[in-house]
């Protein structure tokens, strides 16, 4: 049974996300947000309750009265603020019953997650009495049917034995101390759960507590509105003279009175406290044999090489804002899509169905979405560069100190950083320039690791390019721009036993000049190929640059590959695609280490071929571009 009911309840769930994907789209799917829609609700109820409160008046002669006028008297604000308080408190009980209930069918509530289970349910019960004991300050008709019932159903307890409901048979025995009372118990329990509230989500990492804009004001705009179109009022003053038979209950919070009622009050305390163990017992039932041989999976986060430890059952998400890793989320449910990612090595549960926004192709790439995804071994996944959100000291403002034609297509960049500050980065390393309009244009570093001060960095003309455009045609010495990094996993694997071979094409030489400078300064002296593959000759802008480290460095071949040329170019070097020069002068890759930079239509073309000619897979890094063109192109 406790198998069968949560997986006919996640299907309900899956059916009612395609239902509410489609009425409100993926990203403002309320289902997606219910956690923190009970936050707006908390939050709605306390700042009307206060409005309240400072017009509630506690007396036997005055409470009734004081409401009244309220209602009335005030209907277009204070009307509207109790209106708003009941509906509000009656959704806030509703979304958390719907948050519940989700992570119950989609079993995310074992292991580290009982803690905040358990006190996901004190919270529910500190809501719900408090919701009760609300219903009780008007002291209407309902009010006086709610305290006579609620008096009832403790007095079924041995320890109370009848005497408290005798407290409301007279008129007489009510004073107006027992609506200070009440009103005490309405702003301590409250607080209580706004207590509770706090312990809840300290397990959960990087919590947020109010919905997306878009949602939230559709929320309050939605309770605004029916406030209006059914005002709550009250139900008549109470009479001590006759119980009320006939009152209109708000089912979310009263509707097991009536059973008191009907006498089954000491068989409610038994459904009731049965229910309340058996869920807080529920994250260990049924049992599950715990697999003791790993107490973590390695995930590896590209680009930046960033590493933390996932437990299992714990998604890739969770596990990574724990890590105080800043990466891209919004729902946490797999609506939204927001935390993609491409799966490189390693085997994890993707979460299935409950991965909605994830299109079969994007499946068949093997992307998956952080927020769903678990890991089953030691995994490498790799976010897309436009989709990292780096921490606020990994953005930098400098000054263009210098601007130098290296090529008729290619720039020198000079970059100084303000204040004095220093940005610390790998060899093979990149950075992106954020634009005004919040684009972002990829560079790759130039020189060996360091903590640097002034930067170089190559920029390739493209056609209509967003960015360089600028830099060819309006950008000036003293401009500043704003740019965030380092970023990037095309790094040293060093020490190794393997010769090392390099491949660039065209620009990729950025990030092959820092690996190059970077081996040439640790004394790597065992074999280096250098191969660099360009359409003309004059594309070759660091030639001389490559030909120098020739001689200086026994252990260094540079082999420039032309793949256009043209008869007046008087070229007699080799010419071609660049890894096909690789391909025939190594008949066997196996032993070797490749680094590979350039167009990702170079490296897709590159890495296979190598591999097919016995270079293992894991010997061969790449770094692969996408030149963005105009302002809707990706970055890169």
């Amino acid at each position: 049974m406790l198998r069968l009911i949560p997986a006919v309840g996640r299907r309900l769930f899956l059916l009612a996300d395609r239902l509410f994907n489609w009425l409100f789209g993926n990203a403002t799917n309320p289902l997606y947000y219910l956690g923190t829609i009970s936050c707006l609700m908390f939050a709605l109820v306390t700042v009307s309750g206060f409005y309240l409160y400072a017009f509630y008046e506690t007396g036997v002669d005055t409470t009734y009265a004081s409401v009244e006028h309220l209602t009335h008297n005030q209907w277009w604000l204070g009307g509207v603020m109790r209106s708003v308080h009941r509906y509000a408190s009656d959704a806030m009980v509703l979304t958390m019953l719907l948050h519940l209930a989700r992570h119950f069918c989609f079993d995310r509530y074992r292991s580290f997650r009982a803690f905040s289970w358990i006190t996901g349910m004190v919270l529910l019960w500190l809501v719900y009495v408090s919701g009760v004991n609300g219903y009780m300050l008007p002291w209407d008709r309902l009010a006086q049917y709610t305290v006579v019932s609620v008096a009832e159903w403790f007095d079924a307890l041995p320890a109370f034995r009848g005497t408290l409901v005798r407290n409301f048979i007279l008129p007489e025995s009510i004073s107006d101390r027992f609506f200070s009372l009440l009103q005490f118990l309405h702003i301590g329990i409250p607080l209580a759960a706004l207590a509770a509230l706090w312990i809840h989500v300290q397990r959960v990492p990087r919590a947020r507590v109010i919905p997306p804009r878009p949602l939230a004001i559709g929320l309050v705009v939605m309770l605004l509105a029916l406030s209006l179109a059914r005002p709550v009022v009250s139900q008549g003053a109470a009479e001590f003279a006759s119980l009320p038979q006939r009152v209109s209950l708000d089912w979310f919070y009263l509707s097991v009175l009536p059973l008191v009622q009907q006498g089954h009050a000491l068989a409610l305390w038994g459904v009731v406290g049965g229910l309340t163990l058996l869920a807080v017992a529920l994250p260990w039932l049924p049992p599950k044999r715990l697999d003791k041989s790993v107490s973590a999976w390695q995930v590896t986060l590209h680009p930046g090489a960033a590493s933390y430890a996932a437990r299992a059952g714990e998604t890739l998400l969770d596990a990574g804002l724990r890590a105080e890793l800043t990466l891209p989320f919004e729902c946490r449910s797999g609506g939204c899509g927001r935390c993609r990612v491409h799966l490189l090595q390693g085997h994890v549960d993707d979460g299935g169905d409950t991965a909605s926004s994830l299109t079969p192709e994007q499946r068949a790439h093997g992307d998956i979405l952080l927020c769903c995804a678990t890991a089953l071994s030691d995994v490498e996944i790799e976010l897309a560069p436009d989709a990292i959100v780096p921490h606020a000291d990994a953005t930098y403002e400098a000054t263009v100190t210098a601007l130098e034609l290296l090529a008729p297509e290619v720039m020198k960049l000079t970059l100084t950083l303000a204040q004095g500050r220093r940005i610390a980065f790998q060899a093979g390393q990149y950075l992106q320039i954020v634009l005004p309009d919040g684009q972002r244009r990829a560079y790759s570093f130039t020189t060996p690791s360091g903590s640097e001060h002034q930067l170089d960095l190559h920029v390739r003309r493209m056609p209509e390019g967003l960015f360089t455009t600028q830099v060819f045609e309006r950008m000036k010495v003293g401009d500043t721009l704003r740019f965030e990094g380092p970023f990037g996993a095309f790094v040293l694997r060093e020490p190794s036993p393997r010769p090392l071979i390099f491949v660039a094409g065209a620009t990729g030489f950025a990030p092959v000049k820092s690996l190059l400078e970077q081996a040439f300064r640790a004394g790597i002296k065992k074999p280096i190929h250098f191969y660099w593959g360009v359409r003309r000759p004059e594309d070759l802008y660091l030639r001389t640059l490559a030909e120098g480290w020739a001689r200086e460095h026994p252990q260094f071949h540079f082999v420039p590959v032309i793949s256009e040329p043209r008869p007046g170019d008087g070229w007699s070097g080799r010419t071609g695609l660049v890894h096909e020069a690789i391909l025939h002068d190594f008949p066997d890759l196996s032993g070797h280490l490749v680094y590979a930079c350039g167009s990702v239509r170079m490296v897709q073309a590159a890495k296979p071929a190598f591999v097919a000619q016995g270079l293992s897979d894991e010997m061969c890094f790449s770094d692969a571009f996408t030149p963005a063109a105009s302002a809707t192109a990706t970055p890169a």
